[in-house]
């Protein structure tokens, strides 16, 4: 039984003596242990039974208990329900296929070596049909550039970008060193301005 869970479990029925729902029992585990609450459900059935008068915070002995063992079977369980949803969180996976947390992790981090990390931001994400044209709109520029070495002498280009008067500051740019018992810094909220000035440049193949 994973220690995790006992906290959790005995903060619920904390929560239940004294009188929470079991909404805000829930509330309260997810803002303090986040991705490792345990699920709605499993916060349901808890607070239930402690309202109708359990005690004991361990599990009773059933069949059905949750495998815990790294083998190769489980290890292909977790590859493929990962491979058809590379954004599902480890306590999903482990409801969905009766394992602990700990070991989802342990199967995703040691044994198919896989890391979870945010998308790339990119200026453009193509299709291959959008990589194909502007593959031979390019050839074809090269080509009337080898026809006529004068070319981009006659050929002005231009770009554009809004500027805003200012920024706000950030939480992280905010951030200081302060001594013990040192008064936290204040700051007004701002919004993002309003005021923003374009800015047009031209230039050519000639440097100046």
């Amino acid at each position: 039984m994973e220690q995790r869970n006992i906290e959790q479990r005995y903060a619920i029925k904390f929560c239940v003596k004294l009188g929470d729902s079991v909404m805000k029992t829930y509330g309260k585990l997810v803002k303090v242990f986040g991705d490792e609450a345990l699920s709605r459900a499993q916060v349901f059935r808890w607070h239930k039974n402690f309202k109708n008068g359990r005690e004991s915070v361990g599990d009773e002995p059933r069949s059905g208990r949750p495998v815990e063992s790294r083998t190769d079977n489980n290890v292909q369980r977790v590859r493929t329900l990962v491979r058809q949803d590379r954004r599902s969180t480890v306590r999903i996976l482990a409801d969905e296929l009766n394992l602990k947390r700990e070991t989802v992790r342990k199967i995703l981090t040691d044994d198919l070596s896989m890391k979870k990390l945010c998308a790339k931001m990119v200026p453009k994400n193509l299709s291959a049909e959008q990589k194909h044209v502007r593959m031979s709109i390019s050839q074809d520029c090269l080509e009337q550039v080898e026809a006529d070495p004068t070319l981009l002498d006659r050929v002005i280009t231009g770009d554009k970008s809004w500027y805003f008067q200012y920024d706000p500051e950030t939480k992280r740019q905010s951030q200081q060193w302060l001594s013990p018992g040192a008064a936290r810094p204040k700051k007004a909220r701002m919004n993002k301005s309003k005021v923003k000035t374009m800015m047009i440049c031209f230039f050519d193949s000639k440097e100046y």
